[in-house]
């Protein structure tokens, strides 16, 4: 009997760590260009790198609209993606909302979801811009 509690006690110890390591976090390298007039429009390349090893380059857009007027590019994009199980989760539609401002030098930060993923974003650039919107972030292959 006790062999019997030993041997459920591991299964179940080993089917937690292996569903627990199922996930992995994957890290974004981007530069965005683009505009807006209460409509807005924005797109760019990257890299992304998962902690499993996975890797690849990618193409974005972004659009949406709201009070923002302006013109930017982000040249330093930074970001990470979590709760994925590999980098296909990475690929699709995040939405987002977001307030913006700029004179010469452009600061991004938003946090959006695509269901149980989350993509945090900070980036650096150069650009007019200031207003807040709503809108879609496509991470698509490259």
């Amino acid at each position: 009997m006790r062999y019997l509690q030993q041997t459920v006690i591991l299964v179940v110890l080993l089917s937690m760590s292996f569903s627990a390591s199922a996930f992995t976090t994957c890290h974004i390298r981007y530069q965005l260009e683009g505009w807006s007039f209460f409509y807005k429009d924005y797109r760019g390349q990257g890299v992304v790198e998962c902690e499993n090893g996975q890797s690849a380059e990618v193409r974005i857009v972004s659009r949406g609209g709201g009070l923002t007027i302006g013109k930017s590019e982000i040249d330093r994009g930074t970001g990470v993606i979590t709760e994925v199980k590999d980098i296909g989760e990475v690929y699709g539609d995040y939405i987002y909302l977001d307030t913006h401002a700029g004179l010469t030098k452009s600061v991004e930060g938003v946090v959006m979801t695509k269901g149980e993923v989350s993509l945090a974003l900070t980036g650096l650039g150069r650009g007019v811009d200031v207003g807040a919107s709503i809108g879609v972030f496509t991470i698509l292959p490259r």
